[in-house]
């Protein structure tokens, strides 16, 4: 049961195929029953008059007979009932009908009826007004008033003029504007003895009842002096407000004769007037009104107004503030509310197809209580269980920040792709041969199987460039349910470099039956014999990178059964890529090392990502379960940052083609603009070369178009380089630190971010926000240097690589040190970084520090750190430094300085004192941050010898030109003399 829902007390629907309008009901004791109830009376345009005096309905929804007071069939259809006093002589209610061509007054008597309800109603004829032949017209609104007993009732005809009924059934005519002959809104307001009515003009307008009347009685007078001054008068409004629409209805309440209110219903707006003319309140409407009707409120100088729209609403507003809303079963086109026997104030609707309605707002009391529960004995134990349950599911959920949701596992769907396992027979290559090698293909076929019926299906093939495939999409048939379709593509390489992942992805989209779009899809893996044969081995490369293994040597033949043909033993083997250089696997034969090397860096990362693959699947088949691959080697950041370098250059050498092409444009269509001028000039003139100047113009943007097609070629290529260069760093960072599945991706994530380049967005910005972001967060050094937010600048193209590739050493290095890759909130931690010896401490973002040169990258190894040195560090200030965190704090001290030295060159005596007791403070504390250290060892230099200082100042005064060796030999002096003193007190107390 809905509160906002009107509750149907009485309903009834009148006859069939009726039509009724705004006018065909009104409310009043019709039959002047003396009771003070009302009864309902209803006309239609088919001529049917009836009159009911509802009660309330029975159980079964059943409506009695004698509800039901009076039908009659008249013989003109009824526009308009109106229950008021209109004959002059008696002050009872009658009841005024309106046809289209004629006004009937009837008077309405009860006689009584065997039964307690029991009722008729008669229906003698007691006055009936005809029009005039001129006067024959569709007349619209009729209106009774109060005035007095010479003009009761008031129409409006179509034909521009006023009626009034006097007694006798005369009907005087009285002329109106022009812009009033189209029949709108009529209403008596007593207080002001004015006509309200709305003109074609969309205006309000208020005129006296005396104006009309003098109107009227200079047409009728046959003084010819008396008519000729009367005449020429024009008929004015009192007053007039433009509204801007068409009126639906006028209303003038009557329950405050002293402060009267006139309402105006319009196509979108509630207009409340004051009798004057002027806007008292108005309400702006979000729906299509129907019908409305003011009545009086509880609330002193406030009006309340039902209203009704065609979404089936009753609305209650009490001035502009909406109080209740309701539904109701039909759209009113007239609302009224009635007093009856059983219910006061009862809400009258009737909808144009005649379902007449007695509601009220509200709801019915409910009587229902709710049983009582059985209280019953709580488990502590279940409660603690399930409790702590929650809590592991809260934690995991918040843990983990999937964006995208996980993948059901009863798929509607079932995509599985199979590559063939030999080469095709006929290859399909759109090149039959790269560099005199044949260029083969190989098949792979898609099977398509549903669970349940599937619309419009249709399957996508995507491949990393330079692969192809023969035919990228496929439209199948709606699948019933249990129903498998296959299609079959070939895939080849289609280019002269080679791709930097065989990978491909099959995508299916298709439709339920209720028109849900869905997409499953899955992934495939192209052989690598697709983009490389078997070739004679080679000893000597320029490339060269080492995988470690913890079990035997195999063979490997057995590992490469495909690649067997032209190998000599199992310990060497190498590989032709079709579109790229040579690449050759050596195994040791007494350690447990496998070396990989070639012409070219990136062409190792296809054969090194096979040998990894191919080692693990091979010793899992043999049920070795603790076999595990390892890089100990330096990480070739040098060879790395070439493939970088050289994909920058290529796109800075886009915008600058790009740039010339718009300049060569530019020039080329002003020659244009003025040989144009020329050849139009009726006298001729010379063309002083510009037909030479634009054929060499043209020359040159033919020539700018050609070198950036093919540096965009270049462009593609060197990208697809450099993510072959990046999934192998990614795949040696992996070895070298043992990251897991997790890890893995995120540094893919954050190393290749994207498929290809686009002019909007490169490589490098996008990669440099990231690695960013990694050093900020989860590799950051202490807690202050978090950054959790990330940078909402926009990504722009750097002017070099320098920061870039500075911050992938940072990355490389911090991971060398224990940091951890992971983007849940417990990694944003700060993890402990564990300094080892003769190692520098890498300088966070925010300093400026030198562009990292290739030659000049440092190759990081992977050591082990024992944690005994570690507690030896923090337990510094109570125990005798060692050795190494001596030459450690020295190193740090000099590096300090140094810097320190260089910037301010007039001070360097002071930064020499600061090397000094840097080096002294960082010898009790080391790892430590320096800023500190030069705060608190203020005492030490102080203290120390006026020797030492000199020795000191000069080695910063060095340090401009030579920071390393001469800070250093700061650092030993003073660490020694720190060792001194440190001594005395124990001395002291023993």
């Amino acid at each position: 049961m809905s509160l906002f829902k009107a509750r149907d007390w009485w309903s009834a629907v009148l006859g069939e195929g009726e039509e009724f309008d705004q006018g065909c009901l009104c409310v009043g004791d019709v039959d002047n029953s003396g009771s003070g109830h009302d009864k309902i009376v209803v006309g239609s345009y088919m001529g049917l008059l009836r009159i009911f005096q509802p009660h309330a309905s029975t159980p079964s929804g059943e409506n009695q007979a004698e509800d039901q007071l009076l039908e009659v069939q008249l013989r003109d259809p009824i526009i308009q009932v109106e229950v008021g006093k209109f004959v002059s002589c008696s002050d009872l209610l009658h009841l005024a009908v309106l046809h289209p061509r004629k006004l009937s007054v009837y008077a309405i008597t009860g006689t009584a009826h065997g039964g307690e309800r029991g009722a008729r109603c008669s229906v003698p004829a007691q006055a009936s007004v005809r029009a005039q032949p001129a006067e024959d017209c569709l007349q619209h609104d009729l209106r009774p008033i109060r005035r007095s007993h010479r003009a009761p009732l008031h129409l409006h005809p179509v034909h521009g003029r006023h009626a009034d009924v006097l007694r006798a059934g005369e009907l005087r005519l009285r002329p109106l504007p022009a812009r009033l002959l189209l029949p709108g809104p009529l209403s008596y307001c007593a207080r002001t003895d004015t006509f309200i009515t709305v003109s074609s003009t969309r205006q309000v307008e208020s005129y006296k009842y005396e104006t009309l009347a003098v109107a009227t009685d200079a047409d009728t007078r046959q003084d010819s002096e008396q008519q000729k001054k009367s005449s020429g008068k024009r008929l004015m409004a009192d007053w007039t407000l433009v509204i801007g629409e068409q009126a639906l209805d006028i209303c003038v309440p009557s329950y405050s004769p002293s402060a009267s209110s006139i309402f105006v219903l319009g196509e979108r707006n509630l207009y409340c007037l004051k009798d004057n003319g002027q806007i008292r309140f108005m309400k702006k409407l979000e729906y299509n009104p129907s019908c409305f009707l003011p009545y009086a409120s509880v609330t002193e100088g406030t009006t309340n107004t039902l209203l009704a729209n065609h979404n089936n609403m009753l609305l209650v507003y009490q001035d502009v503030t909406l109080k209740w809303a309701a539904q109701l079963s039909s759209v009113p086109i007239a609302v009224r509310v009635a007093n009856f026997p059983e219910l006061r104030g009862v809400v009258v609707t009737l909808s144009g197809d005649g379902h007449l309605q007695c509601s009220y707002m509200g709801t019915d009391p409910s009587f229902f209580m709710a049983p009582k529960v059985e209280a019953r004995e709580v488990n502590y134990e279940e409660v603690d269980a399930e409790l702590k349950t929650l809590h592991k599911v809260i934690r995991e959920a918040t843990r983990t920040q999937d964006i995208l949701p996980k993948v059901d596992m009863d798929e509607e769907v079932t995509v599985t792709a199979t590559v063939s396992a030999s080469m095709d027979a006929a290859s399909q290559a759109v090149i039959p041969e790269i560099s005199g090698v044949p260029v083969p293909s190989v098949t792979v076929k898609v099977t398509v199987k549903c669970r349940s019926a599937v619309q419009s299906p249709k399957l996508t093939v995507c491949v990393q460039p330079p692969l192809s495939v023969t035919q990228e999409q496929f439209v199948l048939d709606s699948m019933a349910p249990g129903a498998t379709s296959a299609v079959e593509f070939s895939a080849f390489l289609n280019g002269e470099y080679p791709p930097a992942d065989l990978g491909g992805d099959v995508a299916v989209s298709y439709s339920t039956p209720t028109g849900v779009p869905r997409v499953a899809q899955c992934r495939f893996s192209l052989p690598l014999r697709l983009v490389c044969c078997p070739t004679s081995t080679s000893k000597n490369a320029k490339y060269k990178i080492t995988i470690d293994t913890n079990k035997p040597p195999v063979n490997l033949n057995e590992v490469f059964p495909d690649f067997a043909e032209k190998s000599e033993d199992g310990n060497t083997m190498a590989f032709q890529l079709i579109a790229g250089a040579k690449v050759t696997v050596l195994a040791s034969k007494t350690s447990q090392r496998y070396r990989i090397q070639s012409e070219t860096f990136e062409d190792i990362w296809l054969v090194a990502k096979e040998l990894v693959q191919r080692f693990d699947r091979h010793f899992t088949k043999q049920g070795v379960k603790d076999f595990r691959n390892s890089f100990s080697g330096p990480l070739p950041l040098t060879e790395y940052f070439q493939a970088v370098d050289h994909h920058f250059e290529l796109r800075v050498s886009a915008e600058k083609y790009q740039d010339l092409l718009s300049e060569r444009a530019v020039q080329f269509r002003a020659i244009q603009r003025r040989l144009l001028t020329r050849f139009k000039d009726k006298t001729p003139a010379p063309l002083q070369n510009l037909d030479t100047l634009m054929e060499g113009t043209y020359r040159q943007v033919i020539a700018l178009a050609d070198a950036a097609e093919e540096n965009r070629a270049a462009l593609c290529q060197a990208f697809a380089r450099l993510r072959s260069a990046t999934h192998l760093l990614i795949m040696l960072v992996t070895l070298w630190q043992g990251l897991s599945a997790e890890q893995t991706g995120i540094l893919e994530a954050t190393l290749l971010p994207l498929l290809q380049d686009t002019p909007q967005l490169g490589w490098e910005e996008s990669v440099d926000a990231a690695v960013s972001h990694l050093l900020r967060t989860c590799l950051s050094r202490s807690s202050k240097d978090q950054a959790l937010s990330l940078s909402t600048s926009q990504l722009s193209m750097p002017k070099d690589t320098a920061r870039l590739k500075k911050h992938i050493t940072l990355l490389c290095d911090r991971l060398g040190k224990g940091g951890r890759l992971s983007l849940s909130s417990e990694a944003h931690a700060p993890v402990p970084v564990i300094m080892p010896g003769g190692c520098e401490p890498i300088a966070e973002l925010d300093q400026e520090e030198p562009a990292v040169e290739p030659e000049t990258v440092a190759k990081f190894v992977k050591k082990r750190q024992p944690s005994k040195k570690v507690k030896t560090k923090t337990d510094a200030p109570a125990k005798e430094p060692g050795k190494e965190s001596s030459k450690e704090s020295g190193k740090e001290s000099a590096k300090d300085s140094g810097k320190e030295s260089t910037k301010e060159p007039a001070k360097a005596k002071e930064s020499g004192k600061e090397s000094a007791k840097d080096s002294g403070k960082t010898a009790k504390e080391s790892g430590k941050v320096t800023k500190e250290s030069t705060k608190e060892a203020g005492k030490t230099a102080k203290e120390s010898s006026k020797e030492s200082s000199k020795d000191s100042g000069k080695a910063a005064k060095e340090s401009g030109k030579e920071p390393g060796k001469a800070t250093a030999k700061v650092a030993r002096k003073t660490s020694v003399k720190v060792k001194e003193k440190k001594k005395e007190p124990e001395a002291e107390d023993g």
